[in-house]
């Protein structure tokens, strides 16, 4: 569907809208609504609403998806700093900067460009995902498990699932936090003030951080970050909402921070059963150049003495 429609609701048509406009449009996935209604292009009455929002007798819905664009995904000579490989899996040590899949604005020099001019990837996650069972952010640095095969793709998404894999994070934040360890339990769904933007909403998918504090400066903190589930931002948002953003985040913090590539925040530790022999698998990576040396830096400028 290219073009703008409009529907009126009558008595047969009443209940939840992404379910309702599913009949109407049996061309168009049930995801793909969903991020239509989300993104502001499905209206009622003139107005956005939310994915849950039961339509009545006498609304009027718009709907005006977004212009389709072409992604041609091609593989592309990129390094790659592979820490582990074999006939199903491989860990790759993601640089802070680099797109991990073609989206419309980054259709190419990805992560994704590069791991299929090395291998061949599962098929799972569609055209433009090929091999990705889970994301880090464009700024974010560290570890990721790549499915080389469907077999190993549904094995490492149903570990995301149920929570049995392990996923650590080093982050820099804003901020002396006093207490040793925590946990933020807190659901996050997208902002109703910047739809760019995840924030902490009554009705947001549930998320779960535990932090662990490695080092306090005098204006920043050094904690360990651990992921029980894995939402857009979710390391980024929490912290914010404690009030203790990441340094280098000026989305989610003050815009005077910390120079660099991106967010001080860094996939450290990855682990996960192996697809096909069952073994327990643990990987580590360490802090990049720039974070290593703004830690340096803050060691001689931000030395707290306790």
């Amino acid at each position: 569907m290219n073009s703008e429609r409009q529907i009126k609701i009558d008595a047969d048509l009443t209940g939840r809208i992404d379910k309702v406009l599913g009949h109407f449009l049996s061309d168009v996935s049930r995801s793909q609504l969903q991020k239509w209604i989300e993104d502001g292009h499905v209206t009622v009455n003139g107005q956005s609403v939310k994915t849950k929002y039961k339509l009545q007798v006498g609304d009027m819905v718009r709907i005006i998806p977004e212009e389709p664009q072409t992604i041609d995904l091609e593989p592309e000579n990129i390094p790659l700093d592979i820490v582990y490989e074999d006939d199903d899996v491989i860990v790759v040590n993601k640089p802070a900067g680099m797109v991990v899949h073609p989206a419309p604005g980054h259709p190419s020099h990805t992560l994704v460009n590069a791991l299929l001019y090395h291998s061949p990837l599962s098929t799972i996650n569609g055209e433009f995902r090929p091999g990705i069972v889970h994301r880090i952010d464009k700024d974010t640095s560290g570890l990721l498990m790549v499915a080389k095969n469907d077999l190993a793709h549904r094995s490492l998404a149903a570990q995301l699932k149920s929570k049995t894999n392990q996923r650590e994070y080093v982050a820099l934040v804003h901020g002396v936090i006093k207490e040793e360890q925590g946990t933020l339990d807190a659901p996050l769904g997208r902002s109703k003030k910047d739809r760019k933007k995840r924030a902490v909403v009554l009705d947001g998918r549930h998320a779960v951080t535990h932090f662990k504090v490695l080092k306090r400066y005098q204006h920043y903190t050094l904690v360990k970050c651990r992921l029980e589930t894995g939402r857009t931002h979710q390391i980024r948002v929490h912290m914010a909402y404690i009030g203790h953003p990441l340094a280098g985040d000026p989305l989610y913090g003050p815009r005077k921070t910390l120079a660099g590539p991106g967010q001080y925040l860094h996939a450290g530790l990855l682990g996960f059963r192996h697809p096909r022999s069952g073994q327990e698998m643990t990987f580590t990576a360490p802090l990049p150049d720039y974070f290593t040396k703004m830690l340096e830096h803050l060691d001689k400028t931000d030395r707290r003495d306790e």
